[in-house]
Parts: structure tokens; C-alpha cells; sequence
């Protein structure tokens, strides 16, 4: 990009939930991979590609869009096994800085599940950006983190009897971004 292309980049951006993908994958039996997503979440920041050190991001996740192709697997996700949306209906992210290294862009912010925030760091790729039929400037990003969600009190498994457990404490996060310029 040129200086010219970044700094007419900058401004103030809302996800758009409707072309973007937050999701996870984790070991079940330790063998196999289970995917998941959320399908209603919210937020954007402010983008500054002059001085990524000024930018700011925020997302809000519905718990209770979980889809893991699976009702019943859903249903244990929700409850106080899990997630406990009941009493803890959103998943959130703000960002506390942004650097760029290269093309990557490392976000650290505090993630919050469960009532517990921690900080994570997600490295995005700044995938492009585009002028849509509508008028509308539009940037993607894709990034990925790996947590463990026993940081955050998602504690509940079972030991399998060959060994190792259900479902592995590890859970990578998936985002697939695009974000939409506010007029």
C-alpha cells in the first residue's frame, strides 16, 4: 500500500456479521477436531494505518449463537458445564494496543468469558481492501489465537479410560473480518 492508500484507510469501521466468520476448533477424544462458530456478534474501532498504536477495537459475541453443528453438543456448550450463558450472555474483546510487524498486525486486548478477562494477543493479516457495489469501503482481516479456556473457568471434561480427556483444554479462535467504513 502506499501513504496515500493507507491514510485514506483510516477512519472508523463496523463489522459486518453478515460476510464475516468468528469461530473455534478443539480435540474431541483427542483425536479429532470439532468446529464451531457464532453467528450474532458485534463491533468495529477505529482503524489507523498511519500509526496502528492508535487504533482500537471491540467485539461483542452472543453466547447463545454458538453452532457446532450439533443441538446437543450446543445445548452443554450453553450450560453451566461450559460457557454459562445463561448468567454470562456475551463474549467480549477490547483491544488494549495494536503494532504492525511486517504485514501482520498483533492485536492485545482483553478477552472476557465467563466474567473473566485476560489478555490475548491475535495476529491479523490485513487481507485487502475494496470499494463494494454500494459505495461502501471495506477492509477484511483474518487472524487466530490458540487459548486455553481453563484460564477462563471453562473447566468441565472427562478422563477417557486409554487416557487424555473428552475434550482437549486447548481452543483455537478464528476470525474472518470484514469491516465496513461508517459514513
Amino acid at each position: 500500500m502506499t501513504t496515500a492508500t493507507t491514510s485514506s484507510l483510516t477512519g472508523t469501521y463496523v463489522f459486518d456479521a453478515s460476510h464475516s466468520q468468528i469461530g473455534f476448533t478443539t480435540r474431541h477424544v483427542m483425536v479429532t477436531k470439532v468446529r464451531g462458530a457464532f453467528s450474532d456478534f458485534s463491533g468495529g474501532g477505529n482503524f489507523d494505518f498511519e500509526n496502528p498504536s492508535n487504533s482500537k477495537i471491540e467485539l461483542k459475541i452472543k453466547g447463545e449463537s454458538i453452532d457446532t453443528r450439533n443441538a446437543d453438543r450446543d445445548a452443554h456448550l450453553k450450560s453451566n458445564d461450559f460457557f454459562d450463558f445463561a448468567q454470562f450472555p456475551e463474549i467480549t474483546f477490547v483491544s488494549t494496543s495494536v503494532a504492525k510487524k511486517g504485514d501482520v498486525y498483533s492485536v492485545t486486548g482483553d478477552l472476557t468469558i465467563k466474567g473473566v478477562s485476560k489478555p490475548v494477543t491475535i495476529d491479523f493479516d490485513f487481507t485487502g481492501t475494496a470499494v463494494d457495489p454500494w459505495g461502501n469501503t471495506r477492509l477484511g482481516f483474518e487472524g487466530a489465537t490458540t487459548i486455553n479456556r481453563t484460564d477462563w473457568g471453562v473447566n468441565w471434561n472427562t478422563a477417557l479410560e486409554a487416557g487424555g480427556v473428552l475434550v482437549s483444554e486447548k481452543v483455537t479462535l478464528e476470525f474472518e473480518l470484514s469491516a465496513v467504513r461508517n459514513a
